[in-house]
């Protein structure tokens, strides 16, 4: 029987949810549709998302306008959906793109425009076979909204799902979402310095799941948390006869050192998958 960590990558992740389940995302993860208060957009997605509110200005004028930023991250794609309050005198989208400074990121020559329940959209890709990323922005009545999945797999079915999935109003549906209020948990891309792995002992195989000649992959979502632990163990795929069990023990032993931001360590969600065979 071999054992190894087969993988250790971004991911963060607070409750799992119900839509159509996606191919190579694990078994029991299924999307669901969600919605914010006062805003104009719903969209689904793999994991219910992380959420803070803040008071911003405009760059272009210094107009005070609220802005929300949500993220959720599941099988090394990140999904962000960032709104901000359009206040009088509105900007035109195509000055919303301008002001974001787009360039370097996403190709221009990708530039394609497209409209969601009338609304107008301009989309973006990065173009980039290494590190794939795509950006869809578009302005309703009151709000500018900019939709990103990015990752080394942009190009997967989970992408499709969430762009195809967005729906603009003034009455959008879906689990509402409300900012989170707990300690902020960063993914890979948002820290100055990643968690680094110090020691990550193997798993043990269960006489019963020898027995049974099982086989397969654990993955379980962690916090790599700033005290220096491995906190909030939840499984995406397990096995029987005990190995998930034991890929979680392996787990909460695992040693590293947290990651940084700003110079203080934090913390930050992680995906770890653990195989078993015989």
């Amino acid at each position: 029987m071999q054992r190894s960590l087969l993988l250790l990558s971004l991911l963060f992740m607070m409750v799992s949810s119900a839509v159509g389940q996606e191919p190579g995302m694990g078994p029991g993860v299924e999307w669901q549709r969600y919605t914010v208060k006062d805003e104009e957009f719903s969209v689904t997605l793999p994991l219910f998302p992380m959420m803070r509110t803040s008071q911003g200005t405009r760059k272009s004028d210094g107009k005070a306008r609220v802005e929300r930023y949500l993220k959720t991250s599941f099988d090394g794609i990140s999904y962000y959906i960032e709104a901000f309050e359009n206040p009088e005198p509105k900007q035109s989208l195509e000055q919303f793109v301008d002001e974001l400074r787009l360039t370097g990121l996403y190709d221009p020559a990708t530039k394609r425009q497209f409209t969601i329940n009338g609304f107008n959209g301009i989309e973006y890709s990065s173009g980039k076979k290494s590190f794939r990323a795509m950006v869809q922005l578009v302005a309703t009545e009151k709000h500018l909204y900019r939709f990103i999945a990015l990752g080394a797999g942009a190009e997967r079915s989970g992408p499709k799902e969430f762009f195809s999935s967005i729906k603009l109003g003034k009455e959008p549906d879906g689990v509402e979402v409300s900012d989170y209020t707990g300690e902020w948990i960063y993914t890979g891309r948002e820290v100055d310095v990643k968690a680094r792995l110090l020691t990550k002992p193997e798993p043990s195989y269960t006489a019963e799941a020898r027995k049974n000649e099982i086989s397969g992959t654990v993955v379980l979502k962690v916090i790599f948390a700033k005290t220096g632990q491995v906190t909030n163990i939840r499984t995406v795929s397990g096995l029987p006869y005990g190995l998930t069990d034991q890929a979680i023990k392996a787990a909460k032993k695992i040693k590293f050192t947290p990651a940084m931001k700003n110079g203080q360590p934090v913390s930050m969600w992680m995906q770890l998958e653990y195989n078993f065979s015989l």
